[in-house]
């Protein structure tokens, strides 16, 4: 399969060196669009990504020694611009019109009432230094040649660019290839970022021998990971959590809760930039964290929860699950983990914190077991144990029942449901029903 990465390197030292080539660019864009709607009912038969859609838009505003465009103005307004920067606009605003048509076509066989989509002409992109064109790294050092509109001409422009993003750039691009550079504007800083496609294969471990790593992401303890095998064996256990990370993260969104009291709820937008920016980041250190616990295990798989919740979020926890990075990190780990060849699977997320891993039925948690803190919970036969630790082993176990429920065949898997009942509800299913299978099976 392939896999498409990418990173951002920073530009140092710059202010306003690519302002005109940005607003240079945003017109031709807003041009383009203008001028290929009026031109869509035929730019529409021709077909989506096929060369004749690209040429017939481009001789409209381009002229050539075999053709004279029907927009010269293009031409004039935009001298001497680089050809490749003319295909980026172009395929820009192609882009762009075949989504708006779209999403029109859709609205106008819809039943709603909401309001059609409006056509807009300035479009808030970046462009892309194409190679030898527009892009150019035969530069010594840590150093790369662009070609911007500089002195009322387009100039080759020398760019620094920082030592540690280079570095990393150089180690991705062992082994994967590396695209052309596309500009990013960032908190008042550029960047160039680069893409990188590489093929891996994914594992094929059969399931006799797979080891799994069982993760159960939290609120109170970030993930609880622990690493199984087919007959239920528990061959390590990993406790996940950023303790002080958190603690900078609650301490500016009290900072918030106060200016909010205090000045309203418009003026706290630099405060909620730099509360964003913590909890993105320690998604990040969570998924790298899983990441390399599933590496250092030698596990095959790694096992989530299917956690879908939408809609608005009640009680005193709202805040914290509203803040919570479930999925960021369930995707960066998916990408991490495809990387060094572990697949990435995921099981039906119901009881699997409500029932306990030894078969005992439903626990209690917080103050219903007069316990201080929500991270442990009661058994039914008085054992205290932590809840996120014992949702882990249900999460393994159910991996493992549904995938020996797909290799046999129906006749055994019935003899199997007729001695273990639990198992033919699949979110019944615990630790212990996966022990019982294996005695039966």
């Amino acid at each position: 399969m392939k896999i498409i990465s990418s990173y951002a390197i920073e530009i140092k030292h710059i202010n306003k060196l690519f302002r005109q080539t940005i607003k240079i660019y945003h017109d031709a864009i807003s041009f383009c669009v203008k001028v290929l709607e009026e031109h869509w009912d035929v730019l529409s038969t021709l077909e989506t990504g096929n060369k004749e859609r690209f040429a017939y838009a481009d001789a409209l505003i381009h002229s050539t020694k075999s053709n004279h465009a029907i927009y010269p103005e293009f031409d004039i307004k935009f001298y001497k611009m680089p050809s490749y920067l003319r295909f980026a606009v172009i395929n820009t605003a192609l882009g762009y019109l075949s989504s708006y048509h779209s999403n029109l076509d859709n609205w106008e066989y819809s039943i709603s009432n909401s309001k059609a989509p409006s056509l807009q002409t300035h479009l808030n992109k970046l462009p892309t230094f194409y190679k030898g064109n527009m892009y150019l790294d035969d530069c010594e050092g840590d150093a790369v040649r662009l070609k911007l509109f500089v002195n009322n001409d387009w100039n080759w422009v020398e760019v620094q660019l920082k030592h540690t993003d280079v570095v990393s750039i150089q180690r991705h691009m062992k082994n994967a290839k590396m695209s052309v550079p596309t500009l990013e504007k960032k908190n008042k800083k550029y960047f160039l970022r680069f893409a990188f496609e590489e093929k891996v294969e994914l594992n094929k471990t059969p399931l006799k021998q797979q080891r799994i790593l069982a993760v159960d992401l939290g609120i109170n303890t970030d993930a609880i990971c622990s690493v199984m095998n087919l007959d239920g064996a528990i061959l390590a256990r990993e406790f996940v959590n950023f303790a002080s990370d958190k603690d900078q993260l609650y301490h500016t969104l009290n900072k918030i809760k106060k200016a909010q009291q205090k000045y309203g709820f418009h003026n706290v937008s630099k405060l909620w930039r730099y509360a964003k920016f913590h909890n993105e980041e320690l998604a990040r250190k969570i998924a790298k964290e899983i990441t390399s616990i599933a590496v250092k295990h030698q596990c095959d798989v790694i096992v989530f929860e299917h956690l879908d919740m939408k809609g608005k979020k009640h009680g005193s926890k709202k805040q914290k699950l509203q803040m919570w990075k479930k999925n960021t990190i369930q995707r960066i780990v998916e990408h991490k983990a495809h990387q060094n060849s572990i697949r990435i699977s995921h099981i039906c997320a119901w009881c699997t914190s409500k029932l306990a891993f030894d078969g005992s039925g439903k626990v209690l948690r917080g103050k219903d077991a007069n316990l201080d803190t929500y991270e442990l919970c009661k058994f039914s036969n008085g054992k205290i144990y932590n809840c996120d630790l014992s949702a882990s082993y249900n999460i393994g176990a159910r991996y493992f029942i549904r995938e020996i429920q797909k290799i046999l065949p129906g006749m055994v898997w019935s003899d199997i449901v007729a001695k273990v009942p639990e198992c033919q509800k699949r979110t019944q299913c615990t630790y212990a029903t996966l022990l019982e299978i294996n005695k039966a099976a």
